[in-house]
């Protein structure tokens, strides 16, 4: 392999023309990039002047896909970035295409540390002195919602919390009425009536759904963590769904929970309580704990859960929102249904966030260790210690690992629809994931479940799936999650608000209902990555005092999944 120099400072300079040159059809990120990105679709045959040297393309272009600046021998590596991005199995003339036939994964290597860090600090000015309204906690921590959570320790339970989710959302005025049950009931009356014909001009929008009206003003909800695991499968799976839910309590979002189990699984109450202890000794939040084998009858368990739970909400809703600094926040940074225009528009807009973050004293969380594969030396190159750095490069060539013993290699990341929209290999998705990171230092490198204290950027050990990434983010700490899409994902998070940012202004006007910024003005020129950044921020601080409502909290999105990185027994 071939250990290229990286510096990302300069793709952000680049990137910034976009808005100088609004006529570009195409932009090359970084100087030693041997391909172009298309801004637009570009015809076969067409000419492109690129730096006075003129390209005339061999094949369609479709906008976000990549085209060779020159010719590439047989073999030779592409270059993205500034880095390694893939290798070529044929030759490709100048004005290619970048095709799954013509290019493979390929990687530059990874080494020590290099200790000459150098950072450009963001102007902050807009926002020194900004707050927001949030929850304090006790142990200092500020939540930017009030959660209250009931968690079962074993899917055996996942029943019991269905009862009990029934018995609260509707009466505390959580739920809402579901609209296609509504719809199906005006298709039941249409057809009664014999009138077919006028079930096609029903629309969504004209028919009637429910709003909350809430007992507790000062609750933002109540949220049931069920999943399929804590019985069968190794000790180690166990004792990390119980970290898991540990850092879920501890969250600053949450106020308290309420814990079923059986009694008989390995995910003990009194390993949770350990790994509660690990984080906090003092101004531990009311648990309410019930053990199903214990109680004797469900009902009678059942009945004291909803009692108990209820007393703790009224005590909870005492808490009201106070002024907060922005050093409080803790964003997670996270992907899905990545296209060729993230690492261009959305992820290096939400980098430009982290970086405001981290000056102003917060913390920000990248995530995904398959979609770092190929960036590793640059993000070793920023940690602020040797041992952060050899901490990251053990997790990620242990995970490498794991994933090649089971037939398997980051190698295939890419899904269908990052494929056809111009992330080829994963390491152009890779390289384009990592700008969601920003440029600041490191301070700090997580492994899956452990809960972040230092401020400035971490590192977090997950996998690339949305769902398990978002839910362990949760569970280290995030109190906001910034999640950039070009293609839609309409994944959300029980206690962490989950901002969705579109990459291109066509999924944002296609998806209203999920996108919560745009970010397509960078494509087109019509905006800077700092202006995007600065909006995001701007929607960061109102969701955080609770003035506005996610799309993926309207359409209640509770998406949770933990890592079962084990295997079942």
């Amino acid at each position: 392999m071939v250990l290229l120099p990286i510096d990302y400072a300069n793709d952000f300079k680049n990137l910034l023309n976009i808005k100088a040159e609004k006529a570009m059809k195409t932009i090359q990120i970084h100087e030693k990039d041997n391909v172009l990105v298309a801004l637009t679709d570009i015809q076969k045959g067409e000419v492109i002047d690129h730096q006075g040297t003129k390209i005339e393309t061999k094949q369609h272009i479709p906008s976000k896909h990549k085209l060779t600046i020159h010719d590439i021998k047989a073999g030779g590596l592409v270059i993205m970035y500034g880095v390694v991005v893939g290798k070529t199995q044929t030759f490709l003339e100048k004005g290619s295409l970048i095709t799954t036939s013509n290019i493979i994964h390929e990687t530059s290597g990874f080494g020590k540390r290099n200790k000459q860090l150098q950072w450009k600090v963001p102007d902050i000015e807009k926002f020194r002195n900004r707050t927001f309204k949030g929850y304090h906690r006790a142990d200092g921590q500020v939540g930017t919602a009030n959660y209250w959570l009931v968690i079962p320790l074993v899917f055996c339970e996942n029943r019991n919390v269905e009862v009990i989710r029934q018995a609260f959302e509707e009466e505390l005025g959580f739920g809402k009425s579901n609209p296609y049950k509504n719809m199906v009931h005006q298709m039941k009356e249409l057809y009664l009536q014999g009138d077919l014909g006028a079930i096609d001009s029903l629309h969504m929008d004209q028919i009637a759904s429910s709003l909350e009206n809430r007992l507790f003003n000062n609750i933002d909800g109540i949220k049931f963590l069920t999943h399929q695991g804590g019985c069968g499968g190794t000790r180690q799976d166990s004792e990390s769904l119980c970290a898991l839910f540990a850092g879920y309590i501890h969250n600053p979002n949450v106020a308290g929970a309420t814990v079923l189990s059986l009694g008989c699984q390995n995910a003990q109450f009194e390993i949770l309580q350990e790994k509660l202890k690990i984080l906090t000794t003092e101004n531990a939040k009311p648990i309410i704990f019930l053990e199903q084998q214990k109680e004797g009858t469900e009902s009678h368990m059942l009945s004291q859960a909803i009692k108990k739970t209820f007393l703790a909400m009224a005590d909870t809703n005492k808490i009201e929102r106070k002024s907060s600094p922005l050093e409080k926040l803790t964003i997670g940074l996270e992907c899905g249904g990545s296209d060729g225009f993230s690492g261009i528009s959305a992820n290096p807009a939400v980098g430009h966030v982290s970086d405001m973050i981290v000056t102003l004293g917060g913390k920000t969380m990248l995530s995904e260790f398959p979609e770092l594969c190929g960036v590793e030396q640059e993000l070793i190159n920023r940690c602020v210690e040797d041992q952060t750095a050899d901490k990251f490069a053990h997790l990620m060539q242990s995970y490498a690992n794991a994933a090649l013993s089971v037939g398997s290699g980051f190698d295939m990341n890419p899904s269908p629809g990052n494929i056809k929209d111009g992330l080829i290999t994963d390491a152009i998705k890779s390289a384009g994931a990592a700008k969601k990171g920003g440029t600041s230092p490191i301070t700090d490198v997580l492994d899956y479940t452990e809960y972040a204290t230092k401020p400035g950027l971490n590192l977090l050990c997950t996998p690339g799936n949305d769902v398990e990434s978002t839910t362990a983010m949760a569970g280290s700490g995030a109190n906001i999650i910034l999640f950039t899409t070009g293609l839609g994902t309409p994944t959300g998070n029980p206690i962490a608000p989950v901002i969705k940012i579109s990459t291109n202004t066509a999924l944002a006007k296609k998806m209203p209902d999920i996108i919560d910024v745009d970010t397509g003005g960078i494509i087109t020129g019509e905006k800077t990555i700092e202006n995007c950044g600065e909006e995001i921020l701007e929607y960061i601080i109102q969701v955080a005092s609770g003035e506005i409502k996610t799309k993926a909290d309207r359409l209640r999105q509770d998406d949770f999944i933990p890592w079962k990185r084990g295997v079942s027994l």
